[in-house]
């Protein structure tokens, strides 16, 4: 699914953290939730997951239905579906686990993370 090295079909996505940055290169068409994931499981120096601790285990499995992945798209291709277009407008995350790679793109996870509905004491 991700893979960080070179091969044909792989997409270079740069992902800003709370750390610094890292780049990946993720194979073309996979969901950037997957690939987060996948690259998150592999290193131990940095945290590269879309969730937060708590979201971690609680969250939709990656159907759009939770709105715990959020991420920010720096750069890279536009939102084709309206819910990311109007979450672009506002200035909300787009969902990670409705961005397809397709071509290089820039991200940064969101470092303050609540549970939709969560408020702040």
């Amino acid at each position: 699914m991700t893979t960080e090295r070179d091969t044909a079909d792989a997409v270079p996505v740069r992902v800003r953290h709370a750390d610094g940055e890292v780049l990946l290169r993720v194979e073309h068409g996979a969901m950037l939730r997957d690939a987060l994931l996948a690259a998150d499981e592999r290193r131990d120096d940095v945290d590269l997951s879309p969730y937060a601790r708590a979201t971690e285990r609680l969250n939709c499995g990656g159907r759009g239905l939770c709105a715990t992945c959020g991420v920010r798209v720096v750069e890279g291709p536009d939102a084709d579906h309206w819910h990311d277009r109007l979450a672009a407008r506002f200035g909300y995350p787009r969902l990670s686990c409705r961005i397809r790679v397709v071509a290089p793109m820039t991200v940064e996870l969101v470092a303050d993370k609540r549970v939709w509905g969560g408020r702040e004491p």
